[in-house]
Order: C-alpha cells, then structure tokens, then sequence
C-alpha cells in the first residue's frame, strides 16, 4: 500500500496533481484553506493509491512525497 504525504501548507491549489492521477483519487480540499490562502489538495481513497507517482511528478512546487 502507498503512503501520500503533502506539504499542504505549501500547495497553491493549481491542480495539476488532480489531472495527473490516473485513479482519480486527488481532490482539492474546499472545506481548507491554507497559510497561502488557497485550497490544497488531499487524497479521497489512499487504499486505493497505486503510487506511480504521477501526482509528486506533475506538482511544480514538489509538495508531494510518494512511499510504497
């Protein structure tokens, strides 16, 4: 199983990593706004994360780490 870990402090809600994941797994969170004042992202299902890692490669601030 993949564990996702997010700087959600540092996410600028571009939504990038949302396109990216191929399980649709990644929303950005509208109930949170962050230090930035924008909402981050989270992971709806991380059971069902395959870790490919698509998400941590398209964030353009690197806020992403993926572990198997």
């Amino acid at each position: 199983m993949a564990k996702l870990t997010f700087k959600t402090d540092m996410c600028k809600g571009c939504g990038l990593c949302v396109a990216a994941c191929p399980k649709k797994l990644l929303v950005l969170d509208t109930d949170v706004i962050n230090a930035k004042g924008h909402t981050p992202v989270k992971i709806t299902d991380e059971s069902q994360c395959i870790a490919c890692a698509f998400c941590a490669t398209m964030c353009p601030d690197c806020i992403i780490k993926v572990e198997k």
